[in-house]
């Protein structure tokens, strides 16, 4: 998208912000609607009062008298749940690694919301952030102030030393952590906790700047520099404080891990989320169905492509990773595991730009009928695991009474045909968050 066409739609977002700023009820009527949950669709019509779906009927739906009713014709189109993404790092998307390790906070913000809009853009309606300082960008997106996603924030991910998180220069140890902070620490990126005290510690000022649920790196990454793919971080006492700390919250920990034993270990701790777990095996995927925990799951297929050049470590850790994705995928429908989507966008502005595409690439293993649920009712359930902590209670990912008004219309069935969905600027007809519109194109 050229700079023109950038200006143009942000202006038009913001008049069309601006025009039903005042409002309180929109009529969309004559629509086929996906509720989030069930493969069958229904012709009617859709009330929606402030920020609320109000009324769904198949008969026509009575206005009030004064007018100030916006009414809408759907013309038959799809209409869905917006979609939610269960992995992502709002403030890490739209920059290279190198970019984003030397510039400010202040650039790096600036950046992270334009990538917010053009999130919105794109029909993701909702982010579980996994690391990184988006508590202020949420913030400022539920008060109107920008535009963007409902976020779901971990704040900083917590990592050992020489863990997945751990961003130091290679001559940074030996350090006293008290007095040297490093650039991502001071800014909420990723801190390291080394001990279950410093790990208690670092999760209650998570929790403390508005963590949501809290993210920890229990095993070897593929962007990090000290740690290989098969190594296992954190100890199970570590693992155990975190989880004491967000249950006392009443809200939960999550974990990056790919191993059996990195895994093992957190399900032990009581951890209720593994992302990514690309090299589960059997016998570690029946623990996590007999424990009940969630799996965010994230489609990396190696296409030839990467961030990475061929031949370096990070490329050679990343083979090595998506190379179990057929098979975790394939544990999680055996064992009927709870599984969550997620794009993991990261470093990478073009896959931003067309996370939708992660979408597409699950048909490998599931119905389109199967994924749109996965990316609307099932995520949201995932996201209401935050019990208390959680900064939107009513329902998401569903079109029902009561939910969200979080909503979009398509030119297309993705029922039939998801591809449709990744061709957002032209088949996405009407975006709404929170009872708002933000895109309408239906006379177009």
């Amino acid at each position: 998208m050229n700079f023109i066409k950038q200006r143009l739609l942000t202006i038009a977002i913001l008049l069309s912000s601006f025009c039903v700023m005042g409002q309180k009820t929109i009529l969309i009527n004559n629509v086929q609607i996906f509720n989030g949950k069930d493969e069958k669709t229904i012709n009617g019509n859709l009330l929606i009062v402030n920020n609320l779906i109000s009324k769904i009927s198949t008969s026509p739906i009575p206005t009030d008298k004064s007018g100030n009713t916006i009414i809408i014709d759907g013309k038959g189109k799809f209409l869905m749940p917006g979609l939610i993404d269960a992995h992502t790092h709002i403030m890490m998307e739209s920059m290279n690694i190198v970019e984003l390790m030397n510039s400010d906070i202040e650039y790096i913000t600036a950046n992270a919301i334009k990538s917010a809009e053009i999130d919105l853009m794109q029909g993701f309606t909702t982010f579980r952030d996994l690391a990184g300082p988006a508590a202020g960008l949420q913030k400022a997106i539920d008060r109107g102030l920008i535009v963007g996603p409902r976020i779901y924030p971990s704040g900083a991910m917590i990592s050992q030393t020489a863990g997945h998180g751990d961003f130091l220069s290679p001559n940074a140890v030996p350090r006293d952590i008290a007095a040297s902070l490093d650039f991502t620490e001071r800014n909420n990126f990723g801190v390291i906790a080394d001990g279950a005290d410093q790990v208690l510690k670092r999760v209650r000022e998570q929790l403390r700047l508005g963590a949501t649920q809290i993210k920890l790196a229990a095993g070897g990454g593929v962007s990090s520099t000290y740690d290989p793919l098969d190594v296992s971080q954190f100890t199970e006492a570590e693992m155990k404080a975190a989880v004491d700390a967000a249950e006392n919250w009443g809200t939960y920990v999550t974990v990056h891990a790919y191993t059996p034993r990195a895994i093992q270990t957190a399900l032990r701790a009581g951890v209720r989320c593994i992302d990514h777990a690309q090299l589960i095996d059997d016998a570690t995927a029946k623990m996590l169905a007999d424990k009940k925990a969630w799996l965010s799951l994230q489609p990396f297929i190696d296409e030839g492509k990467s961030l990475y050049a061929e031949g370096s470590p990070n490329r050679i850790k990343q083979q090595a990773m998506m190379s179990g994705t057929d098979k975790a995928y394939n544990f999680a429908k055996k064992y009927n595991i709870k599984t969550a989507f997620g794009t993991d966008c990261l470093f990478e502005p073009e896959h931003s730009a067309k996370r939708a595409g992660d979408l597409v690439k699950l048909l490998r293993w599931y119905k389109p009928y199967e994924i749109l649920k996965m990316a609307t009712s099932t995520n949201a359930e995932l996201l209401a695991m935050s019990g208390p902590r959680n900064p939107y209670p009513n329902k998401l990912g569903v079109i029902e009474e009561g939910a969200y008004a979080d909503i979009l219309l398509v030119d297309g069935n993705p029922i039939a045909n998801l591809n449709v969905l990744e061709d957002y600027e032209k088949t996405l007809l009407l975006i709404v968050k929170d009872g708002v519109v933000y895109k309408n194109i239906l006379d177009k």
